[in-house]
């Protein structure tokens, strides 16, 4: 019963936090940060405790129904049939703390943020909560409201605290977001008429057989809605433009679990209900697939600004996670969620160090940088990290993350997969090419500016946050096994489903 308690208290708290922090004046900003950062404490806090906990408890695959903890589940909206009902299983857990540290650490690096510190924390927690709602939610009435919350506490974050073409970046943020939601809710709401059993439970929805005149319609709309979030082409460019506008931790954000929250929905929503359109139509997803994990590196290379770099390396990588939904075997499902999990962690350390650096040197030029690693080796070491996980480096969660995916997806008997996969895998040349480049011009080589030379290091704060990013990288990467296999306890399900 505790733990149900604290369980729901994950997206609670943000909120209370924020609710508490109202009365207090602006020009006690130090007070309002350490409130709000002892609050993002505690929910990493209780992440973590129930992460581990259930993680011993070895949680099994379960067939057709999903292994849920902590659930709590009561009407909400008679009228409707929608319900607050929260639970979780391994892949909801894992999700959750990955944003309750990034949500951490983006406090971290966001400590000396100019402008209204009060509103800016108060809307990290706001995003905090829709994020943490989604990955708690098995109402999908519940999981939508939760879903779009997200936009408007990104477009307010860019537009009041971001740089650069920030109302642009914005606006095409939103709107782009709001297409994918608009096509999420009228799928959703076909789903629900459809299904005749007047609820919202995800649960509940998944022992009926939906039938094909409406998965036929209703499946592209839901999976290419979600798909908008997680970037997949055609969908991809409000990311570029949107990363380059944000504030660092609305990137970290933005790119380590906002953009999970499409794959998420994907595999637990849209695969669960609708397999057997699944099944016809994810073979078609794989042509989109080549520009995501092909074209998008190129289009890297040809970047100057360190954020539009790490943006299109982002679209690269979550292209890999499409490919293993794709494939439709276990291992390349197990894959996509290692992969999720990993892409979180590495862009989180991606742009905490582009945001320390840029606020140092007040660029995000590469050609206008050289010589950093002498100045602040510890960032920069931070940096070249976050290129050794991008690059798939043995030791690092993409490694393994990758490695997954690209078996997993040769188990697949398509020759279009196959070729797909070997197009993905001679791809890490070319992150290769875009991760050397950008940390030779930058870290290496004489110092470009005079203004360089009296550059400080990293302060604690942002130690903390590089540390903390960089073992999580490790801690995926050197101990897999007990990850892969609890993570197959969520996987079995869908699996199952896609294959009835």
């Amino acid at each position: 019963m505790i733990d149900t308690l604290l369980f729901n208290f994950i997206w609670i708290l943000p909120l209370l936090t924020t609710a508490i922090c109202i009365p207090i004046g602006v020009r006690h900003s130090e007070a309002i940060k350490r409130i709000h950062l002892g609050s993002a404490v505690i929910v990493l806090g209780i992440a973590l405790y129930l992460t581990i906990k259930t993680f011993f408890q070895g949680a099994l695959p379960s067939g057709n129904s999903f292994s849920l903890s902590f659930i709590t589940q009561f009407s909400w909206w008679n009228a409707i049939g929608a319900e607050y009902f929260m639970g979780a299983d391994a892949l909801s857990l894992l999700m959750i703390l990955l944003t309750a540290i990034i949500v951490f650490t983006g406090m971290l690096v966001s400590w000396s943020i100019a402008g209204n510190t009060k509103i800016f924390f108060a809307l990290i927690q706001i995003l905090g909560t829709s994020i943490y709602g989604v990955f708690m939610s098995f109402d999908l009435f519940l999981f939508f409201i939760f879903y779009e919350m997200e936009a408007l506490c990104m477009y307010l974050m860019i537009g009041g605290f971001g740089s650069g073409n920030k109302d642009y970046g914005g606006k095409k943020l939103t709107l782009t977001l709001a297409l994918g939601s608009s096509m999420v809710l009228a799928a959703l709401l076909g789903i629900y008429v459809e299904s005749g059993i007047h609820s919202w439970n995800l649960l509940k929805l998944g022992e009926v057989v939906l039938p094909m005149s409406l998965q036929m319609w209703a499946f592209p709309l839901l999976f290419m809605g979600f798909a908008v979030s997680g970037s997949l082409f055609p969908f991809h460019f409000w990311s570029p433009d949107g990363h380059s506008a944000a504030p660092t931790a609305v990137s970290m954000l933005a790119a380590g679990v906002m953009m999970k929250m499409g794959p998420y929905a994907c595999l637990r929503v849209a695969l669960y209900l609708m397999p057997e359109a699944a099944r016809i139509y994810l073979p078609y997803i794989v042509y989109l697939l080549i520009f995501n994990v092909v074209f998008s590196g190129f289009i890297a290379i040809r970047h100057k600004d360190l954020k539009y770099i790490t943006a299109y390396s982002s679209i690269s990588h979550l292209g890999l996670i499409f490919l293993g939904m794709a494939a439709m075997t276990p291992l390349a499902l197990r894959g996509a969620v290692l992969q999720m999990l990993s892409h979180g962690f590495l862009t989180g350390l991606f742009f905490a160090t582009i945001g320390m650096i840029y606020s140092r040197t007040h660029t995000r030029d590469i050609t206008q940088m050289g010589g950093l690693m002498r100045k602040i080796p510890f960032i920069g070491v931070g940096f070249v990290i976050a290129g050794f996980a991008c690059l798939g480096l043995p030791g690092f969660s993409g490694f393994i993350a990758e490695a997954t995916i690209f078996i997993g997806s040769f188990q697949n008997d398509s020759s279009l997969m196959r070729v797909v996969t070997i197009l993905a895998i001679l791809s890490i040349t070319v992150t290769a090419i875009y991760v050397l480049q950008t940390a030779n011009r930058m870290l290496h080589g004489q110092i470009t500016q005079p203004a360089f030379e009296s550059l400080q290091d990293a302060n604690v704060k942002e130690k903390i946050t590089i540390i903390i990013l960089v073992l999580s990288l490790l801690s995926i990467g050197l101990f897999p096994n007990g990850f892969s296999e609890w993570i197959d306890s969520s996987i079995s399900p869908i699996y199952t489903h896609l294959m009835r």
